[in-house]
């Protein structure tokens, strides 16, 4: 076949080229969402490095690449995060974003789902998810069917969102877990609002503008699945890492997904060293940010007392 300049040359008129043109466009392969390395998702990893996860990632490397899909969460045409999604448990393993000023406001109800883990020749786009359909490779509304005893519980938060389009990509099957109510809505959601509080006061970069970097992610459960088929996380951690007044800084968290104890129950703040250690499987190492300045023994606790009494980062005081 010759090249398509060379067609070109010998058509006339100039109209018959162009429409050829148009052809070729218009059968364009779908640029994949769904892809083979976190590197070829950049912009929501610092220093564009995966965490290390023992039997998933080693060495930067996925070990399974036919369960282990990596999801660059995309809507509107527009990639907002990145998701390492397990499709024999049915949910991810972690969800990574770069932290900049969040509006306000929450998405809408609707959960979407990746339709690339079902079909890889179709949209980039995350679509919305059909209640009636049971997905082979990913969860669905179905297997959340009402009376459940979970929360589909975000990794990556919609509070963390920068713009409402942003927000509602959150709304993703693959970047949620069945997470137990009082947990999700209790203890989960008061360290998820400590966090945005810290990292919007205290994460500003050399150019002042805020930026941080978030990765959530759960550990798999050996409880009943639900709906047969989709894991029960046994635990949710999450760890954050930014630049800030010629420093960085960094905390991590973790907490069972049981439920809570307390209604104002606070989950303890950690070191990345710490959760490092809570994650690791024998000499196999687990890191959140490999790589980086993101001290290993300190957290930004000390920080606490300068943030507002309503971003929930200790346990109020009863008057």
């Amino acid at each position: 076949m010759r090249p398509l300049a060379e067609e070109c040359e010998t058509m006339t008129p100039v109209k018959t080229c162009f429409l050829l043109l148009l052809s070729v466009l218009f059968i364009a392969p779908t640029v994949s969402e769904v892809v083979m390395s976190m590197s070829d998702c950049k912009g929501f990893l610092l220093n564009n490095k995966p965490p290390q996860v023992p039997d998933v990632v080693e060495d930067d490397k996925i070990q399974d690449n036919n369960r282990y899909k990596v999801i660059c969460q995309t809507y509107k045409d527009e990639r907002r995060f990145v998701t390492l999604y397990d499709t024999k448990n049915k949910i991810p393993v972690f969800s990574a974003y770069k932290f900049t000023k969040p509006d306000t406001g929450r998405p809408d109800d609707l959960w979407k789902m990746e339709p690339q883990l079902e079909d890889m020749g179709t949209d980039k786009n995350m679509e919305d998810n059909d209640i009636n359909v049971e997905y082979n490779n990913q969860a669905g509304d179905k297997d959340y069917k009402e009376g459940t005893a979970y929360d589909k519980g975000h990794l990556l938060p919609s509070s963390y969102a920068k713009s409402q389009d942003d927000k509602t990509s959150t709304s993703t099957l693959t970047n949620a877990v069945p997470q137990v109510r009082s947990f999700n809505r209790g203890s989960w959601a008061r360290m998820e609002k400590c966090v945005k509080c810290v990292m919007e006061k205290f994460c500003v970069n050399s150019n002042k503008v805020i930026e941080g970097y978030v990765i959530t992610g759960a550990k798999p459960g050996n409880s009943e699945p639900v709906n047969r088929r989709v894991n029960v996380p046994s635990l949710l951690w999450s760890a954050f890492c930014c630049y800030s007044n010629n420093k960085w800084i960094a905390s991590a968290y973790w907490g069972e997904n049981v439920k809570d104890g307390a209604d104002d129950t606070i989950l303890p703040t950690n070191t990345l060293t710490q959760l490092y250690d809570q994650l690791k499987d024998g000499d196999k190492r687990f890191e959140a940010f490999p790589g980086s300045s993101c001290p290993l023994v300190e957290t930004v606790d000390d920080l606490y007392s300068q943030v507002k009494n309503d971003c929930y980062c200790v346990k109020k005081t009863k008057s």
